[in-house]
């Protein structure tokens, strides 16, 4: 994460205090909906979260932002309690920023630890300035399963990818690559053998960095030109081996009560963001939305399914179908699965 001393921390904490509460957008389990804005509370162990988190939608010196927390379940029955939740919040401290994504530890009014001090037992991120497109996935919708055929992913989806990524959406992953933000989380660079084969690896933002049953990494990729498993050819294989044995190696290093067979790796589709990432978890974290079928799909299965394709080695996981879920609001939905249920052809990216 950014470092951020003196005057500019002590501005990035008064930005929680100038929140102008407007609405509640979803209450309920997290979701990976936006890169690296996952909440957990200091004290919650992230195996039982239902109705710990809100998500708010408000405004900061006239533009709007998100502010996003986490506890013992909350009380959101009315605009005035939202509006009291939030005028209870003190003792707020930066934990850091990347581009509009900034996180922070904070206490709710009156909780304390045994010995009556003053616990700081929130966990808040905030993303300032956001867009309608924010808006929409922070809020409740409905979900819809969907095929997308090797014909929908090269002539909608990847048009649609590349249209996100032209947008600047990848900053935040640039800055941690290129060495910006967030260096002192970096638990291992790995320079491979060239490359294409570096990487790096860092907590996620939805663990506690403290509870093992809960360990939740990242492994995020040094070469640009894989944007999702679709990208992944047959040629990738020894890559691919290497790099899950590097990452499990790392990570049992970094946490000795940890043994390689109580880690699960996976990777999202759709993901949040087109470059190619990897999660770490220890395998007893329950499953929830971001690691349930139509979601998550398993490195140990792509790489099988990739090895046991007809084909030479530009074969690809862009030449099968695949089947996952989609909010309603999603822009996939409205802009391509949407229309092409309709039997309307979907609009050019």
């Amino acid at each position: 994460m950014a470092t951020t001393t003196g005057n500019s921390r002590a501005a990035t904490e008064a930005l929680i205090a100038k929140f102008q509460v407007a609405k509640l957008l979803k209450q309920g389990t997290p979701r990976i909906l936006f890169p690296r804005v996952i909440e957990l509370s200091a004290n919650i162990h992230a195996t039982d979260q239902q109705g710990r988190r809100i998500t708010l939608l408000g405004t900061i010196d006239g533009e709007q932002g998100i502010l996003t927390a986490e506890r013992a379940a909350f009380s959101t029955e009315s605009l005035e309690v939202l509006q009291a939740f939030h005028a209870a919040i003190t003792r707020v401290k930066n934990l850091g920023d990347n581009d509009i994504y900034r996180w922070y530890l904070a206490s709710s009014n009156g909780s304390s630890d045994g010995n009556g001090e003053t616990q700081q037992d929130l966990k808040l991120n905030l993303i300032w300035p956001c867009t309608s497109q924010h808006i929409k996935k922070y809020s409740d919708q409905q979900v819809r399963m969907v095929t997308e055929t090797p014909e929908i992913y090269k002539n909608h989806v990847r048009p649609f990818m590349q249209a996100k990524r032209e947008e600047g959406r990848l900053n935040w992953v640039f800055n941690i690559l290129e060495g910006r933000t967030e260096q002192e989380d970096v638990i291992m660079r790995d320079a491979g053998h060239g490359p294409e084969d570096s990487f790096l690896m860092l907590p996620d933002l939805n663990w506690d960095r403290k509870t093992l049953s809960s360990l939740h990494l990242l492994a995020l990729i040094d070469r640009r030109d894989i944007w999702s498993l679709r990208d992944l050819q047959k040629r990738h294989i020894p890559w691919l081996r290497y790099l899950r044995q590097r990452v499990l190696e790392a990570t049992v290093s970094m946490y000795p009560d940890l043994e390689q067979d109580q880690l699960k790796l996976y990777v999202h589709y759709q993901p949040t963001y087109y470059h190619f990432h990897i999660h770490v978890v220890n395998v007893m974290l329950e499953a929830g939305a971001t690691q349930s079928t139509g979601k998550a799909f398993g490195l140990e299965n792509i790489i099988s399914q990739l090895e046991t394709m007809s084909g030479g080695d530009e074969t690809s996981m862009a030449d099968v179908d695949l089947t996952y879920y989609l909010g309603e609001a999603s822009e996939l939905w409205t802009d391509i699965f949407g229309p092409l249920k309709q039997g309307l052809q979907p609009q050019k990216a």
